[in-house]
């Protein structure tokens, strides 16, 4: 039978047998009807208080669909002891509609049901162009790292640390070992996949809960999944309950939504972009603490996540920001996972997935492995989505590849004009101004944090029915109380963080400045809002290089006005008044002498916000600009951070364009993996190489360490780096090559800090060369390595040969006698020019007291500061001896 024709007869029984109660027996009826909600949900009392034989038929089946309402209405009347009418109804309907084909299930019967379902309704996803594509075609395999891929202990030695458990590929394998029990048999109940905006998160969300369905995950452990997008159910009109939004994806309103619940344990709640929820504090945000409580979205959400809401249950959350201070402080002993995007080998399949030609797929893949900078943004899958989208269009058109730009912005832009060149012509006057107010939409819905917008807001601003509407707006119908609304959002949220960011370069100079005031309000607003206007904040940056300005005239014929640029640069040299005596005054509150314990990180301090300011120069690809915005930041100073490759690479650049006297000091900062897999047969290559070897036929040139990058960049004649600390980031000794060979080019590297970085003999062997080469321009050498006594004997060798070194710091050393010795010779040597030696906090014995006191009696013109001796002046101004 058809739905309508089923509706139909519904609603003709139920009228039948609720005409035929009395007064009474009605009254009674609506109050039972009340008392006995199904599955936790009852119709409003309003709409029944008053209600005749009609209306209540009308409400049963509007509100419960046509056989449910039909067995929801039998059970009311028996215990509302019309059992005769009760046996009517259910004869009749027997005889008109058959068997029920949806009368309640239990929850064991509905399990299959329900995971049929979800196969269904996610084995297709949407690109960004509205075309569907089965998910199982178009997933490809991302990086997920554990948290247990980075040491919670980096400063033991290394015999101590445990195997560091690398990135996986996100396989069903790795997806069920998001949830493994730890060492002491605990399961996590949260587990958050946190990562940039474009990495895959939701992809990999969706691909986990389809994966379940098919029953390749969680097996017999989940026995329902439900998806929870943060951003839609925030916008949803109203409000509701967790047994609401449950209904909301079952393939009917008959779920046993009450038995579900009561195996909570059972559950998975996967909730995608969490760090849209607004911050706690407002009545609406008030977490709700039972699965029937209605209250806003909001509200429901943040009982799921504090865990105050069916605390048994697992869930799954995604974040773009690394675990920030209000949604840490929401969590419930989080497991936390890093999605990092494509590998190389992974790029290569999303070309031959996407372009489905061998011959397009090939030449694209190859032109972006070439081009270093396009092919590490690859690692995105939505970069990745734009830059095979804007290759194929040019293929199809024939145009030189060589076109495509570089950074992300670059790459949004074209992608824009590109879409823009291939729809169908119209006046360019007219798609100007339609792109502003585009921009403008896109800006209110960032500020205000809005996703969705309605019919009116497109009508006010005389969007609706526009060319730029089409293209970058998709429709969407949701279910309304009374109709369906109709709400419009753009093809992806970044997108609509790119528009934002436009709008600040396509404001007319002589229009009035719009309600939300201009880029000012936007830089130096509401700290809470930092992290969500994190990626307008760097489209804004990568818009304000003088190319992309040029490309933003050639591609939409607007002028662009210098002023935001000024306004921006100005609000960078600001940034130092504050942001390096933040992380300085942290470091000097934490560190202990010795240097045996890393950092620890304040509640809510966003230590890696030099990071995400560094980003936002890198985009703009434009050296004078950066240079000039450094010179605001004398000091970069990043703790606790964790480079990846693209990290590495941000900072290089802006280290090759920093201005003189510029200074960077990374603590307890870990770098990403080397690319090599054989790591014994690396160390033999490196022993080897410090060996000293000379036979050119066995000389290999070793592969390049994790700080490769940064070395080069630091061997540029325009870089004004003159001060670099390591402090606590345990660095390989692969490492010491690069930074040896670093120190012989460094044109204006004068200070070097080495503290507690694991660093073995060899590794300050090769180290030493560097220094002492003639060309090497470090006056000041800061070396704190407990543990290495012996070891030292290469770094005080340096004294003999240095024609640079003024300044030895070797506070918290272990010296003995002998070294000591060693240490009065190499300073007594005619070469040697070092004019203050610091031991603070080294023990020494009264023998080496005593080799020293002469040494200084010998060199009058020697400072040696120790608290034993007569001589020990104040260490150098700016100079951290915590360190």
């Amino acid at each position: 039978m058809e739905p309508d024709a089923v509706a139909g007869a519904a609603r003709e029984l139920l009228l039948a047998a609720l005409e035929d109660l009395s007064q009474q027996q009605l009254k009674r009826f609506r109050h039972k009807l009340r008392d006995a909600p199904l599955d936790g949900r009852s119709i409003p009392w309003g709409r029944l208080e008053n209600a005749n034989a009609m209306d209540l038929a009308e409400e049963l089946i509007n509100f419960y669909g046509p056989e449910p309402a039909l067995d929801v209405a039998r059970k009311t009347l028996k215990r509302a002891d019309v059992r005769n009418v009760a046996a009517r109804l259910k004869e009749q309907r027997l005889q008109r509609l058959g068997p029920s084909s949806s009368a309640l299930l239990s929850v064991s019967e509905y399990k299959k049901k329900y995971r049929e379902h979800v196969l269904r309704q996610h084995a297709k996803v949407k690109e960004r162009n509205a075309r569907s594509v089965k998910i199982t075609k178009r997933f490809t395999k991302l990086l997920i790292a554990p948290e247990s891929a980075v040491p919670e202990h980096p400063a033991q030695e290394p015999a101590e640390e445990p195997e560091r458990e690398r990135a996986r590929r996100s396989d069903t394998h790795t997806f069920n070992r998001l949830f493994r029990r730890d060492e002491e048999g605990q399961r996590p109940l949260t587990v958050v996949l946190q990562g940039p905006a474009g990495i895959g998160k939701t992809m990999a969300a969706k691909k986990i809960l389809y994966d379940w369905a098919a029953g390749k995950l969680y097996h017999g452990q989940v026995d329902f999944a439900f998806f929870m997008p943060c951003r839609e159910l925030l916008e949803r009109p109203g409000t509701c309950s967790l047994a609401d939004l449950i209904l909301d994806q079952c393939p009917d309103r008959s779920a046993p939504v009450r038995q579900m619940l009561a195996q909570s344990e059972r559950l998975l709640f996967i909730l995608d972009g969490v760090d849209e929820l607004p911050a706690l504090g407002s009545a609406e945000t008030a977490p709700c603490i039972d699965p029937f409580e209605v209250g806003s979205a909001a509200g429901v959400l943040g009982g799921l996540l504090s865990k105050v809401l069916l605390p048994e249950a697992r869930l799954l959350v995604t974040t773009r920001g690394a675990a920030p201070g209000k949604l840490q402080g929401r969590l419930c002993s989080p497991q936390c996972a890093e999605v990092r995007g494509f590998s190389d080998k992974d790029k290569k399949k999303y070309f031959y997935k996407f372009f489905q030609d061998e011959w397009r797929a090939e030449r694209a893949y190859r032109f972006v492995k070439e081009n270093e900078t396009l092919f590490s943004l690859c690692f995105v899958p939505f970069v990745c989505w734009i830059v095979c989208t804007v290759l194929r269009q040019q293929l199809e058109l024939g145009q030189d590849l060589s076109r495509t730009s570089k950074t992300t912005t670059s790459v949004y832009l074209l992608f824009i004009s590109s879409v823009l060149r291939s729809a169908p012509a119209a006046d360019g006057r007219r798609v100007q101004d339609e792109l502003r107010k585009l921009s403008r939409l896109a800006r209110e819905g960032v500020l205000r944090r809005r996703a969705q917008f309605s019919e009116k807001d497109l009508e006010r601003l005389e969007l609706r029915g526009s060319k730029v509407q089409t293209l970058f707006l998709s429709r969407k119908e949701l279910p309304g109380v009374l109709e369906t609304e109709v709400t419009y959002q753009f093809m992806d949220q970044s997108f609509q963080e790119f528009f934002a960011a436009l709008s600040y370069l396509l404001e007319d100079e002589g229009a009035p400045r719009a309600p939300l005031g201009g880029v000012g309000a936007l830089l130096r607003g509401d700290a809470e809002l930092r992290c969500h206007l994190a990626l307008t904040i760097r489209f804004l940056f990568g818009l304000l290089s003088a190319e992309r300005m040029q490309d933003i005239e050639r591609h939409f014929g607007c002028t662009v006005s210098e002023r935001v640029k000024q306004d921006v640069l100005r609000w960078v040299q600001d940034q130092g008044q504050d942001c390096p005596r933040r992380v300085t005054e942290g470091t000097e509150k934490t560190q202990v002498l010795q240097g045996a314990e890393e950092p620890e990180e304040e509640e809510g301090e966003e230590l890696n916000y030099p990071l995400e300011l560094l980003y936002c120069l890198y985009e703009t690809q434009e050296d004078a600009f950066v240079c000039q915005a450094l010179r605001g930041l004398p000091e970069l100073a990043l703790e606790r951070v964790h480079l990846s490759r693209m990290d590495l690479a941000v900072l290089s650049y802006c280290i090759r364009c920093c201005p003189a006297g510029q200074a960077l000091r990374l603590v307890s900062c870990r770098l990403a993996a080397a690319q090599e897999k054989k790591k014994k047969s690396l160390m033999k290559r490196l022993q080897g190489s410090l060996g000293g070897s000379s036979s050119q036929a066995t000389i290999r040139k070793p592969l390049g360490s994790p700080l490769r990058p940064l070395c080069e960049a630091m061997m540029d004649q325009q870089c004004g780096l003159n001060s670099l600390t390591l402090s606590h980031c345990k660095l390989p000794d692969l490492v010491c090559r690069d930074l040896s060979e670093a120190l012989r080019e460094a044109p204006a590297l004068t200070e070097l800090g080495l503290v507690c970085n694991s660093l073995s003999e060899a590794g300050l062997r090769v180290l030493s060369e560097g220094l002492a080469w003639p060309q090497c321009r470090v006056q000041t050498l800061r070396v704190q390595q407990p543990g290495l006594q012996e070891a030292l004997q290469y770094v005080v060798g340096v004294l003999q040969h240095s024609p640079a070194l003024t300044t030895l710091d070797l506070s918290g050393c272990q010296l003995s006698g002998p070294m000591v010795t060693y240490l009065c010779a190499a300073l007594q040597y005619p070469g040697c020019r070092l004019q203050t030696l610091s031991l603070t906090s080294v023990d020494l014995s009264e023998q080496s007291l005593q080799a020293l006191r002469a040494l200084g009696t010998a060199k009058p013109g020697l400072v040696i500061t120790h608290p034993m001796l007569d001589s020990h002046p104040e260490p150098p101004k700016g100079f951290n001896s915590t360190l």
